[in-house]
């Protein structure tokens, strides 16, 4: 158990986590592809820290999502990124407080 947290509801939680991915973020376009539904869980652990254990904000999660996309998945700069980057943060911040009651 991670600051206090329930590890079962930290999955459940990671899980809300991955599928904002998928939902809203998706730089590659793989949310159609049913193999292709665990392609961005490398990414959700740390996300979660950010959200849970550093309390970023929504700038700080578009800002390393948007890195993310451009640096490690070798994606052309764009303001396409940014807003998919900036939807997705501000996703992932509103689902904070329910993942803090828990």
């Amino acid at each position: 158990m991670s600051n206090g947290r329930n590890k079962y509801q930290s999955r459940e939680n990671r899980a809300k986590v991955r599928q904002v991915f998928m939902d809203s973020w998706d730089p590659i376009g793989v949310r159609e592809v049913p193999e292709a539904q665990d392609e961005y869980d490398a990414y959700v652990g740390r996300v979660y820290v950010m959200l849970m254990d550093e309390k970023a904000s929504a700038k700080e999660i578009a800002d390393w999502l948007y890195a993310v996309a451009t640096g490690h998945m070798g994606l052309s700069p764009s303001t396409w990124l940014e807003e998919r980057g900036r939807e997705t943060a501000e996703a992932l911040v509103a689902l904070r407080p329910s993942f803090a009651t828990h």
